[in-house]
Parts: structure tokens; sequence; C-alpha cells
């Protein structure tokens, strides 16, 4: 089986971002039923409105955190999960820990659950950049050890990695774990583009920015990033593997200054004062935030896909999108 011959996935957390993309992707490659389970915290049913009533999508709205038989029905039938549920906004995960580890952790257990009580075979999870914590090599490569996160939010998807080794080991599942670096594009509705073009939008002469500006981190256009994540599990399943991790990311990096200086021409902004406040002493965001971020993606050429379109441009592109889609107006 390849990843274009489902006959049915489950897709959960499909109305949010990357989620929602993937799912495009799924339909485009002829599946013939995708269950999306959302329980809307974050996603938009708008992200799913151009499939629903095609016979081809079905929307869920459950709670992962909460496992019971409708849950579990849901995955039942699916030859293949694409995981994608979680909650995605790191700078919170400081100051309400339970939160994550709830949405995360129980909700991927539950996950895993549902795919061994229906025999499901093919499971792909989306993991984080943020399982390597300040990495001691940079570019960072799958194989970087001590993996050791910095935020409540790195901790979770290392733990649900743990949790996916181990029902792999136990139950013979197929297991893709996608490491994703800052992943951008339509229908994004946080980060730090989103926060800039909310701010100016607000107050165009100022722009606070948290940290010291000088973060530099590796960015990703979301189109790049499904086609690399499908790639990837074509090649698991081409080549009988059981259980693979990549590093899903660019080959080049931006820092945050950059990106403002982006946002601020695309709006046709004139003189915007930049007031950078950093809340660690070496000039982070936020506590747990990794000011370095650059993705070894060897491992994701060598099977012969790479990124075309640059950090800066992607950049570039999603600031475009929003701006014309008026996505953060609704």
């Amino acid at each position: 089986m390849c990843g274009s011959a489902f006959t049915k996935a489950v897709v959960t957390g499909g109305a949010g971002f990357i989620g929602s993309h993937i799912v495009d992707k799924i339909v485009e490659l002829g599946a013939e039923e995708i269950v999306v389970v959302d329980n809307f915290s974050s996603g938009r049913i708008k992200n799913l409105l151009h499939h629903l009533g095609k016979g081809i999508v079905r929307v869920v709205e459950k709670d992962l955190r909460l496992m019971d038989g409708e849950l579990i029905k849901a995955f039942q039938g699916a030859d293949a999960i694409f995981h994608y549920a979680a909650n995605p906004e790191v700078r919170i995960s400081s100051t309400e820990p339970r939160l994550h580890f709830e949405n995360n952790v129980v909700a991927t257990f539950n996950v895993l659950e549902c795919a061994r009580l229906n025999d499901v075979e093919i499971n792909v999870f989306a993991s984080s950049s943020t399982v390597y914590g300040d990495a001691g090599i940079i570019p960072t490569p799958e194989d970087y050890h001590p993996l050791e996160p910095i935020s409540i939010y790195g901790a979770s998807k290392l733990s649900c990695e743990a949790l996916y080794a181990a029902y792999s080991k136990l139950y013979g599942f197929k297991v893709l774990v996608l490491r994703y670096a800052n992943i951008i594009g339509p229908r994004t509705s946080h980060g730090v583009i989103v926060d800039f073009i909310q701010k100016l939008s607000r107050d165009p002469i100022r722009l606070e920015i948290l940290g010291d500006g000088s973060q530099r981190k590796s960015y990703l256009y979301i189109t790049e990033a499904v086609e690399a994540s499908i790639h990837t599990l074509n090649f698991l399943l081409r080549n009988g593997l059981q259980y693979e991790v990549f590093n899903v990311g660019n080959d080049d990096w931006i820092t945050v200054r950059e990106i403002a200086d982006i946002v601020v021409e695309a709006m046709g902004l004139g003189s915007v004062k930049y007031e950078y406040k950093p809340m660690t002493h070496d000039g982070r965001g936020w506590p747990g935030d990794v000011k370095y971020m650059l993705l070894d993606i060897t491992k994701l050429k060598n099977s012969g896909w790479r990124p075309r379109i640059s950090s800066r441009r992607a950049v570039e592109l999603t600031v475009k999108d929003l701006l014309k889609s008026n996505l953060l107006k609704n």
C-alpha cells in the first residue's frame, strides 16, 4: 500500500492548520473515505467546507482526551491514522502545563488505543523540532542525543514519540514520526507572523517583539510540508520499514527581526518603531522558547525529497496569504 491507496484514513485535528492541508492532499490522492476527528478548540470548520457534502470527508466532533465508544467507532475500518491534533501554543505550556499534557499526551494515548482496538497498522504522528531543546549541534540530525526539551510542549511531544515507539514494538504498528520545523502558510492561526500582523493592524507605528529579535529559526511552507509528509510515508511503506523518524524543515533559517521587516513592508507601513521584550536573560521570547533552531534534513533529502521554497520566501508567501484572505479577521 502507498500513501495514495487508502480506503479510509482518519485525520485527528483535521480542521486545524496542517491537518486540513493533509486532508486536502489525501482527497487529491484518491482516498475513498476520510474521517476528521476534531474538537474545534483551535480548528475551524471553514478549513473543510470545500470538502463537505461530497461524500468523502466526514467530521466527527470529539475531544480526544475523553475515550468512549463513539471515539473508538470513528477509527473503525481505517487503514491509516494521521495524528495532527494537539495544542500548538508552545508559549502557554510554561504557564498551563496540564493543558499540554492532556491535549497532547493523554489525547495521543487515546488515539493509539483506538488504533490498537481497531487494528489500524499505519500511524503518522506530527511531532516537533522542540523535542531537541537547545541542541548542541546545529543543524540538528534525527539521531541527536540527549533529547532534552526545554518546554512542556516539547516534553509532551517527546512523550508521545515514546508511546508510538512502544506501540510499534508491541503491536507491530508501522509508525512515521515527523519532527516539523515551523510550518507556515494559509490557514495558520498562531505564531510570530500572525502575532505581528495582528499587532500592526491595531497599532501601525509600534511593534512589540517578544525576545531580542535575534532568534533564528527555520520555516517551511505548508504545501512543501505536506509533500514531504506524504513522500516520507510512501518511503516507509515502499521500503517495508516499521518505525522511522524524519526531520521536516528547510535548509536555511531567518531571524525574528527579518520577519518583522517583511511584515512591515508587506503591510505598506512607514516608520515602525520596534520595541523588544526579552523574557529571559539571553533574549528569548518566553521561557521555553528555543532561540536557535535549524534541522538537519539530510535524511529527508536522501529519501528523495528536498525543499524548493526558502525560509524567507515561505514567510513572504504566508504574509501575503494572510493579508489577502483576511484570515486573521475571522
